[in-house]
């Protein structure tokens, strides 16, 4: 993979980690009235507020990831491998786990499946732009490789 390829497909990846975030915090009040009109006032009562913290701090947190993996992306320090290798390896445990704890039962709700295909999308992408070895673009470089 070229260096350049491989910062696009990063800087890509972080958007769709900002993107992810946004769909996150924009679901959140979505999904309090599915709760209000699924169940009784007082179960909503209880319910309602461990998910918006939920909700709400895995989209915020979602967005500083997407934005350090656009920000390390051109970088080839290894502070940027770290920032952009450990991102990668949390982001690509996200969408086993999903299926693992939920199952497919949710996927007939459009925006949880827009949020996983976004997860399993930066997931991938993230994985092989992170753990690619850049090759240069300069021929006599490549052949003393």
């Amino acid at each position: 993979m070229s260096a350049s390829t491989r910062v696009r497909l990063l800087r890509g990846s972080g958007l769709l980690l900002l993107l992810l975030g946004i769909v996150h915090l924009v679901a959140t009040p979505h999904i309090a009235a599915l709760i209000r009109h699924s169940v009784s006032q007082s179960a909503a009562d209880n319910l309602i507020p461990p998910m918006l913290l939920n909700h709400i701090l895995v989209g915020l947190l979602l967005l500083p990831l997407g934005f350090l993996t656009f920000y390390a992306a051109p970088y080839s320090d290894r502070w940027a491998h770290a920032i952009v290798r450990t991102i990668a390896l949390t982001v690509a445990t996200l969408p086993l786990t999903l299926l693992a704890l939920m199952g497919v039962r949710y996927f007939d709700a459009p925006l949880f499946v827009v949020g996983f295909l976004l997860v399993v999308a930066a997931s991938v992408t993230l994985l092989l732009a992170a753990f690619a070895t850049p090759r240069t673009t300069d021929p006599a470089e490549n052949a003393r490789s």
